[in-house]
């Protein structure tokens, strides 16, 4: 199914054909006046080659016309397509075959650039000489009418008939000359202009080639059309700045690269030393740790010190109280002694009265003789045991008088114990308050140990994360200075000025720039230097 806007070659057959036919209907050339046209046929094929030699011998007294041949061949050439384009008119068949073939005309005549003063100055002359030679043989000079074949009226209507098919043949050919001449204007035009495009296009795209080629130093000075000068000019307004901006950037560059390298290089630097310090602190946390530890233990030890003094303290009072009582029982053994004393006495005494009695019996016994020689014997062995009694009670006696030297002394050396114990007991409450102080101090010692661990612990965390920064922020360093590196790499490929050893590098510290830079005009160019304590 052919396309709603396409228009196809049958479509243009039938646009043709009712544009022949709109001619003819409008011209009011009906098939009589056709047939009034080939009723000339004879005349027309005759008289034509005539007709034709007189325009042709015009055409050689006007340079204008012949320009378009080269030879009198391409002449013969002409005059033979004219005689069968003529042919075809006295044919008076204008159907399609015939429109193609005279709008064929048209088209040639507009290619070859034949104006249509000239095409339709040769139809006047053509069918001037065709009239007259109509009329000359319809109605000759000798005789008035006397050889006529028709009446005045055909006759005037086949020469009118005639003059439309002219006519008709000239409006085909100039309607698609005109066609074919404002194609020619346009396509004229499209030349000019891609003329026009391809130089612009050429400049341009040779200063984009250089610029492509990182020269800036590129500028059009070629002839352009005026329609461009303001392009031509914004072009080189515009790489003029981009050189300029080139160099500012690479000039500050520059100095950015001297001052990443020593940014660098100080990262480097407090890199390494706050590694240092990271081991430092972290030694000096293990250290503390062990302090920390070592105080808590020394104030527990001090506290089961305090604990254990304390004991002892309640042992030593406790011993006090029985010294007391040992005191107490000496002076109650000494009581005893003095009464054991005083019951001695009064054994010594019964045996010194018990010796007399046995004496006193022996000596009666010796006044009784034998009978008294049992009582002698008694009184012999109780002498004997008064005196044996008078022994132990001096024994006794000797016994308890050093028994009481001995308590008076255990006295004297308990007093002195108790006194001695006071004294212990006041060192020893002495030495308890001195311990619950280093128990005190040694308990706060130990938290704020805990406390100062547990900041160098945060110190020491910190300080690592210090480190893992510092060293992240010098690889960032060093990886800004490689990519400063490569920016300065890729700006020294463009040529920036025609004079490249003009242009001061990235060799020079700090590069003066050809006009001022804001970056580098609010900066100091030392303000990147960085001071590293050592």
């Amino acid at each position: 199914m052919p396309h709603p806007h396409r228009t196809t070659a049958a479509d243009r057959t039938q646009a043709d054909i009712r544009a022949v036919s709109e001619r003819l209907d409008f011209m009011q050339l009906s098939p009589q006046d056709c047939m009034a046209i080939r009723s000339l046929k004879d005349m027309l094929q005759r008289e034509l080659p005539v007709a034709l030699d007189q325009f042709y011998a015009q055409v050689r007294k006007t340079p204008e016309m012949m320009r378009f041949f080269s030879s009198e061949k391409d002449i013969d050439t002409a005059k033979s397509a004219q005689a069968v384009h003529w042919d075809n008119i006295s044919n008076g068949d204008f159907s399609q075959d015939y429109a193609r073939r005279a709008q064929t005309v048209g088209t040639v005549h507009a290619r070859i650039g034949l104006e249509p003063r000239w095409y339709m100055g040769g139809y006047a002359i053509i069918l001037d000489h065709l009239i007259k030679a109509a009329v000359r043989e319809v109605f000759p000079k000798r005789r008035l009418f006397a050889n006529a074949t028709m009446s005045s009226e055909e006759f005037g209507h086949t020469l009118g008939s005639l003059v439309k098919a002219v006519v008709l043949d000239m409006d085909l050919a100039l309607s698609v000359y005109m066609d074919e001449a404002e194609k020619a204007k346009l396509a004229g035009q499209a030349a000019a202009i891609a003329a026009e495009q391809g130089l612009v296009c050429e400049s341009f795209g040779k200063a984009m080639a250089e610029v492509a080629d990182r020269n800036l130093t590129s500028e059009i000075n070629t002839a352009l059309p005026e329609a461009y000068h303001p392009l031509r000019a914004d072009f080189n307004n515009a790489m003029g700045t981009l050189r300029q901006s080139l160099q500012s950037v690479a000039q500050v560059t520059a100095s950015i690269d001297v001052a990443i390298r020593e940014i660098s290089c100080a990262t480097d630097d407090l890199s390494r030393r706050t590694l240092q310090q990271a081991a430092s602190v972290e030694k000096s946390a293990a250290a503390l740790d062990q302090i920390t530890a070592t105080v808590r233990s020394t104030a527990q030890r001090a506290e089961e010190v305090g604990m254990l003094v304390d004991r002892s303290k309640t042992g030593i009072e406790q011993s006090e109280t029985i010294v007391h009582q040992a005191i107490a029982s000496m002076g109650a053994i000494e009581q005893s002694s003095g009464s054991i004393g005083s019951i001695t006495d009064v054994m010594d005494e019964v045996a010194f009265q018990t010796n007399i009695l046995a004496l006193n019996a022996g000596v009666e016994a010796a006044r009784a003789g034998d009978a008294g020689k049992g009582f002698a014997v008694i009184a012999a062995e109780v002498r004997v045991l008064a005196q044996r009694s008078a022994d132990a009670a001096r024994e006794i006696k000797a016994l308890i008088a050093k028994s009481r030297e001995e308590v008076r002394s255990g006295v004297a050396l308990v007093g002195e114990t108790g006194k001695a114990l006071k004294t212990i007991i006041t060192d020893v409450a002495e030495i308890n308050r001195h311990i619950s102080v280093i128990v005190e101090a040694s308990t706060e010692q130990a938290a704020a140990l805990q406390d100062v661990n547990a900041a160098v612990s945060t110190i020491d965390h910190n300080t690592q994360q210090n480190a893992a920064m510092v060293e992240q922020t010098s690889a960032a360093g060093r990886s800004l200075a490689t990519e400063a590196e490569q920016l300065n790499t890729l700006i020294e490929s463009f040529t920036l000025q025609a004079n490249p050893e003009a242009w001061v590098g990235k060799d020079t510290p700090h590069p003066i720039p050809t006009q001022p830079v804001a970056a580098l005009d609010t900066v100091p160019s030392g303000a990147y230097r960085l001071e590293t304590a050592q």
